[in-house]
Formats: C-alpha cells, structure tokens, sequence
C-alpha cells in the first residue's frame, strides 16, 4: 500500500473510498474522497482494502503539463495574470495533497478551463504567500510588476490574492498607480478542490471586468451565495465582511461600483468611475512603513499610545464621530507636536468623522489630529504609509479623496 493507491478504508460503521496520501505521522493514514476532501484515520482503527495501485501518474502528469500550449489570437484582448498566492488558481497533487507552487498562464487555463477563448494570457509571480503574510515590500514589487505589464502592452490585469489581505492591497494600488487600463484583484474563499470553490466564477468574472472600459483598481468576488453575479467594489472602499461566505466581500458606504452577470460575461456600471486611457500610467511607490493603526476601545490603556508615540504616522479607530478618551488628548497634543500624523477615523461601518460636534472631537481638533472623513481605517493607514512618502502637504492629502477612499457625502446604503 502505498501513496497513490486507491484504497477503501473501513473504521467502526464508516466507509471511506479515495487515493491514498501521504501522512506526517506512521499512526495515522490520510485519504482524498472523490468529493475532493480529506479524511484522517487512525491506522489501528482501520480496515483498508488496496483497489488499484498508483492511479496517480506524478510522470505522466508532469509531461501533460509540459506540453500545455496557449495560443495567440490578435483579435483578442492581453490580460496580465499575476500572482500573489492564495487558492484561486491552485491545483492540487492528489499524490501529496499539496498546492502547486507553480503559477504562470498555462497553469491558470489547467485550473480555470473556463478562460479559455477569453483573452490572450500573460502570467508572473510576484509573491508565493499566505495574505496575512503581505507587507508593504511586495506591494511595491506589486506595483512595479503591474507598471511593467502596462508598459508591455497589457490590456487589463487581474491580480489573484487571498482574500484576507487583499483589500489593502488593493487600496495600495490605487494609491501608488495611475492607471489606462482596469487592475482587479480576486481571489476564492474556497479551495479549488471543494466543490463549493468559487474560483472558477471568480477567474471568469474578474478577465471579464479587466477587459471593461473601468480603468480603476477593483475587486471582483462573488455578489451572492449562488453562482449568478459578481461585483465590482472600488479598491479603497472595499472590506471583507465574513469569514467564509463567498459573497464576503462589501463595498462600504455605497453600492458597489459594478457587476458582471457569470452567464452573459456582461459588465454594467451603476457608479461613475474613471475611464480607460483617461490617464497616462505613472507610478508613484515610495511608501512610509513606520505607520500604525491603532483602535480604541473603553479601557484602552494610553501606555498602548505610548508604544506607538515615536511612530511617523498613526490612525486611530475611535468611537462613533471620532473619539478617545478625553485623558488621551494632551498626550495626542505632545505626539502631533513632535511630528507625528494623526489620523482620526471611526470604527462604525457608516458615515464620516466629525469632531467638531462634541467637545472632546473639537479639543482633538485643537490637538492637531487629522479628520479621516468616511475612510476605512485600513484604507487610511495605507493612504497615510504613501502620503508621508511622496506628498507635499499629508494633511491636505489626508483630507483629499485620491482614488474615491472619500466620498462627498455619507448616505446610509442597505
């Protein structure tokens, strides 16, 4: 019996059929189910009945995919692919139960056949990485990469993510790039090997919505629980909302940008945004990392501020309109005058800061702490990393919406 056999496996009244792979420990056996989960069993407890021998072929899986070939079609759109890790274009060796680490175009059409016929395909690796492992260095190789797919002639870019993180990714594009063509990051709450993924749906509606007229950093990810409709939410207004769901992902403060129907591949626009080639591309990706966010909450001890004093840049998440304790302000008062930014935003889903209400926000004010408006704090601690790079005034910077992080007005959106 070995790795790769198709085995049936019986334990007490259960029974388990699947390729056979391999295990950590000698005590335990690991079996992939038809249904593409695995199942970990106890040796000891276990019956196992050998099928067939090795009905994974590793040789003849490799020379499939070695002679793999895309072809080009001139009349169809140049779509850059680029990878930061995740799931959404994995595939799994059901020798070892791992994910590839390999990613170009080929690879993506072996996940994703459905792209196929869509667009010419291009394909990089900026990063190989679980999100929660982002940090503002790859954005920077993000955005070079991204500029030098442009420059090549890249009719749109999809940038695959995982979903974690991938809102202040997204938000650090639209910041560091000015952009002719659409950059749309998504990514897949499920792994492609479960038949509930959402990658396929995903891949499609995201080359669909790079091909679009909408020259804006986007995420594209499942509208719904059903397979049916995918939005577009700005980079910069954009939060994952649930830990699971496929239809995560929610633009805050407004209804999304857009959406592309999975059946049709129709892209419609229901918010105004900025135009293909309406800007030259330019890239601005110098970034200010000694930043923090830091969120109050009843109780916070100000010794937290204190960790956090020497910092170039701090937002807070205050409380309702934008708020602290009131024992924090003449220490804020000290930090602004040592030339640290402040920004202030609020850890309410709607609605804007506005601390000339109560006396407390009035006497912040005084402090020097800067209004965030209605930006999402994640959104304003990546803003403020590039502000205090590559801006001349942060504080009018701060206050100014650069890639629709602020808008005019806050309406309550359901």
């Amino acid at each position: 019996m070995n790795a790769g056999d198709r085995v049936r496996v019986e334990r007490a009244s259960e029974t388990y059929e699947g390729v056979l792979l391999p295990s950590s420990t000698p005590e335990s056996l690991v079996v992939k189910l038809d249904g593409g989960y695995n199942v970990g069993i106890d040796r000891e407890a276990a019956d196992v009945e050998v099928l067939e021998n090795d009905v994974y072929d590793v040789e003849s899986a490799q020379a499939d995919q070695q002679s793999s070939a895309i072809e080009f079609d001139e009349d169809l759109p140049t779509i850059s692919l680029i990878s930061t890790g995740g799931t959404i274009a994995s595939t799994v060796d059901y020798r070892t139960g791992a994910v590839t680490a390999q990613f170009d175009a080929e690879d993506v059409l072996r996940a994703v056949p459905d792209l196929a016929g869509m667009a010419n395909y291009r394909g990089r690796v900026v990063a190989n990485i679980l999100s929660e492992n982002m940090n503002p260095a790859i954005w920077q190789d993000l955005a070079a990469a991204i500029e030098e797919e442009i420059e090549a002639g890249a009719d749109g870019i999809v940038v695959m993510h995982g979903t974690d993180t991938m809102q202040f990714s997204a938000s650090a594009m639209a910041f560091m790039l000015d952009t002719p063509v659409p950059i749309v990051f998504t990514g897949s709450q499920r792994s492609a090997d479960r038949p509930s993924s959402d990658n396929v749906m995903n891949a499609v509606c995201s080359v669909e919505a790079a091909k679009s007229d909408a020259a804006e950093v986007m995420v594209c990810m499942h509208a719904t629980e059903s397979d049916d409709v995918c939005a577009l939410h700005r980079g910069t207004r954009v939060r994952k909302n649930h830990t699971s769901r496929r239809d995560a992902f929610e633009t805050v403060g407004a209804e999304p940008l857009g959406e592309v129907d999975y059946e049709s591949g129709e892209v419609t626009f229901r918010r105004d945004y900025q135009e293909r080639g309406a800007v030259e591309l330019d890239a601005d990706t110098d970034l200010e990392t000694d930043v923090e966010l830091l969120k109050f909450t009843p109780g916070t001890d100000i010794a937290l501020l204190e960790t956090v004093a020497d910092k170039e840049g701090i937002v807070i998440e205050g409380t309702g309109l934008g708020h602290v304790n009131t024992d924090w302000i003449d220490r804020l008062d000290e930090v602004v005058d040592s030339g640290t930014t402040v920004v202030m935003t609020s850890q309410c889903l709607e609605g804007r800061v506005c601390d000339r209400v109560y006396d407390t926000g009035r006497d912040l004010i005084d402090a020097g702490v800067v209004e965030g408006e209605d930006m999402l704090p994640g959104t304003a601690k990546v803003k403020l990393m590039w502000a205090l790079a590559n801006a001349e005034s942060v504080t009018e910077t701060m206050q100014t919406s650069l890639a629709g992080e602020i808008q005019d007005r806050s309406v309550p959106w359901t």
